[in-house]
């Protein structure tokens, strides 16, 4: 986009000393100077971006920041917005509202952070199994798998991703599983049996469907298609159960929310407008960790006390 603004600006200037050339009285000897110069400049500034160009091209994650060089391109919430940055991971517990693990990543989602995140926290706490409340941001199928696999109970709701019912159709929720003939019964009570199994995005994936689809009399309730296709991840037991501790628990949201909310707002408050001053990621975390500490003590000296606090440290 700028490079192309750049050459409409080349063109223009061009334009108008081929104008002085025909008829120096139309453009005055300043300006035909002063039009050089700037053509000089944005040729400069072209060539600048070019190099930008190669860079972007040879990087990674095909982003590269001029003013820092580890900070990423995060997602904010306004639509097709964005701000380069870092993105802060905390871990807060439920009780005393402490932050027990912190992290800086410069990548612009949560997706993969639930785990790292967990086991620090774990960790910190000396806790053999540990519950994790996490937003949707967080839900990961190999994610939670992992957690499951190191005794972390993981709460994450899974987000909506299917147009299904907003449409005023049947969404997965109305197909039961039946693990022991490992089928589904759609809303029809028609059975949906196991057809075949491949890969998709890195996971197994196995797909289902019903024979009676095409004369089915409440197809167009369930799908625009000749036959409605449900995928089942190989794993997908391990989300069954972590949507059933989710029903279990409403609650679980409005928890997440006033704990680590509660830190991350209080964080950003210190920190002002601007959030982290240094640059680069090693920094950045130290800054954080800073951040953190001071959090922490604050915290302790309201529920503790000053004189009590330095014994606890001192011993």
């Amino acid at each position: 986009m700028r490079q192309q603004q750049l050459e409409q600006s080349v063109a223009r200037y061009l334009a108008e000393l081929d104008r002085a050339d025909r008829d120096p009285s139309l453009v005055p000897e300043e300006r035909v100077e002063h039009l050089k110069e700037k053509i000089s400049a944005v040729r400069k500034q072209m060539k600048k971006l070019k190099g930008i160009g190669q860079e972007l091209a040879a990087a990674p994650d095909q982003q590269v920041s001029l003013t820092d060089p580890d900070a990423r391109s995060m997602a904010t919430s306004g639509r097709g917005t964005g701000i380069v940055g870092y993105n802060v991971q905390t871990a807060v517990d439920t009780q005393n509202h402490l932050v027990v693990a912190h992290d800086v990543v410069n990548q612009g989602h949560d997706r993969e952070q639930l785990v790292p995140m967990a086991e620090q926290a774990k960790e910190a706490t000396g806790n053999e199994e540990l519950q994790v409340l996490a937003d949707r941001g967080y839900f990961s199928s190999d994610q939670i798998l992992k957690c499951d696999q190191a005794d972390i109970t993981a709460l994450v709701p899974k987000p909506i991703t299917s147009n299904a019912r907003a449409e005023g159709r049947f969404d997965k929720l109305d197909f039961s599983y039946n693990k022991k003939r490992n089928e589904y019964r759609c809303p029809a009570g028609k059975r949906a049996v196991w057809r075949f199994s491949r890969e998709e995005a890195g996971l197994m994936m196995h797909i289902y469907w019903s024979s009676a689809c095409p004369r089915c009399p409440i197809r167009t309730a369930c799908t625009p298609s000749d036959y409605r296709r449900i995928r089942r991840w190989e794993h997908e037991d391990v989300l069954d159960r972590m949507q059933a501790r989710l029903d279990q628990m409403p609650e679980a949201g409005r928890l997440r929310r006033q704990t680590v909310e509660h830190a991350f707002g209080t964080l950003k408050s210190w920190m002002g407008a601007t959030h982290f001053l240094m640059k680069t990621l090693p920094r950045v975390r130290t800054e954080l960790s800073l951040q953190v500490l001071a959090y922490n003590l604050k915290r302790m000296i309201q529920m503790l006390g000053v004189l009590p606090l330095i014994v606890a440290i001192r011993a």
